[in-house]
């Protein structure tokens, strides 16, 4: 009998192969309609189905559908935000056309808008940053003034931390307000530039299927002014207070924003009044945690994700229990990429379950102070979170790599 599709909306280089590889344990054969499928090279590695489609053309989707359709039958359609959180509200405009279980549209659409989901939040009583809408510099300006320093400073709408910085200075607020409207930041939608304040205190993430919170991630930065990931622990070393409090918050943004359905990755910081909301993502979070919460608890978020996708009933019970920490790399220049060597040394110690390096030898390296900034990741579990970080950090010891730095201006001149 012939596989039914499963349609994945763009790729993605950390959860992508994964979603491929749970679609085919589960009998499906996984499809990929992309503008440019030759980006994520695991769809070449394993030779897998692509088809090129303009993503933003809702039209052609609907097309490229209906004819997998007539040939294979569509099991399930999801896919990937990637830079673009809209992509999520395309996969829920398919699935409605094809009668298909999956997201509300309209709710997803509300809630990658930043600003008007602070609006939503605001509204139900959840506790947030005090934020502004600024359109133009002295927006900007006014606002961080009613705030008070020192503010952050983003894209309305955005992903990956990819235009976010925290302003502790005016100068600092006109140099990145600067960067945003004056040409440099790459714009999906006309420039809004929400300003908020800065919720200070130990970050998490909130795992979320359905209306059912899975577990909590802690999450740690490199220090700012950007917001790179340094490492990810699951689940979070917390009191039982501090997870009832943190499970309540974050299961409270839901009837707000009218997320009923799926995966959700709610980011918060738990600060001095309590845990406070920064962002509500209507997805899966990105690598390495949904195999954190594998290893951890026995719960792998993919499947269960692609059995909803497909109308079946998702199994969240927990069947593990260790501690499961992510480390990423983040290169520490910018320039050329000479070599990058020790994944095979680091992969062989006993507890690393997974090494992932995202760059090869001879690669550019310019760092943007976002998600882009990792070269890689270091994946381990155990009993203990001691004995798990004291694997993370002998595998990462064991981990090098050399960049040649780019020329200066100076060098340059003189050339």
């Amino acid at each position: 009998m012939a596989r039914k599709a499963l349609i994945l909306i763009e790729g993605h280089r950390g959860n992508g192969q994964l979603y491929v590889q749970a679609a085919q344990r589960l009998g499906l054969h996984p499809i990929t309609l992309s503008a440019d499928p030759t980006q994520y090279e695991y769809l070449a590695a394993e030779n897998l189905q692509t088809i090129r489609v303009d993503i933003d053309n809702l039209d052609a989707l609907i097309h490229e559908c209906a004819r997998l359709h007539d040939t294979f039958g569509i099991a399930g359609i999801t896919g990937f935000a990637g830079d673009d959180e809209s992509i999520s509200a395309t996969v829920g405009k398919l699935c409605r056309c094809f009668d298909l279980p999956g997201p509300n549209p309209a709710s997803i659409e509300q809630c990658y808008d930043k600003f008007v989901q602070r609006q939503l939040l605001a509204e139900a009583g959840v506790a947030i940053p005090a934020y502004r809408l600024a359109a133009n510099a002295t927006d900007v300006e006014s606002s961080a003034a009613e705030i008070g320093l020192p503010v952050i400073v983003k894209p309305a709408v955005g992903s990956g931390s990819m235009g976010v910085r925290l302003c502790r200075s005016i100068d600092e607020l006109a140099e990145h307000t600067a960067y945003l409207l004056e040409g440099k930041h790459i714009w999906r939608s006309p420039p809004r530039v929400l300003v908020e304040e800065f919720a200070e205190g130990p970050a998490y993430v909130a795992a979320v299927m359905g209306h059912e919170l899975v577990g909590i991630v802690a999450a740690d930065y490199h220090p700012p002014p950007h917001f790179v990931y340094r490492e990810c622990t699951f689940p979070a070393p917390l009191t039982d207070e501090e997870h009832k409090r943190i499970a309540d918050v974050s299961l409270g943004c839901l009837p707000a924003l009218g997320l009923d359905w799926g995966p959700k990755s709610i980011e918060l910081r738990f600060t001095k009044r309590g845990p406070v909301v920064i962002e509500v993502n209507p997805r899966l979070s990105g690598a390495p945690t949904p195999l954190l919460i594998k290893l951890a608890y026995g719960v792998d978020l993919i499947t269960e994700h692609i059995k909803l996708v497909i109308g079946c009933e998702p199994n969240l019970c927990k069947r593990e229990s260790q501690i499961a920490v992510g480390r990423f790399l983040v290169a520490d220049s910018d320039g050329t990429l000479d070599w990058i060597d020790g994944a095979g040394r680091a992969a062989a110690l006993t507890g690393v379950a997974e090494i992932r390096l995202y760059v090869k030898s001879k690669a550019s390296i310019v760092r943007k102070g976002d998600y882009r900034d990792c070269i890689g990741h270091v994946v381990a579990a155990s009993p203990t979170h001691a004995h798990t970080e004291a694997i993370v950090q002998r595998a990462i010891a064991s981990i090098g790599w050399s960049i040649t730095p780019l020329p200066t201006v100076d060098e340059r001149e003189k050339a």
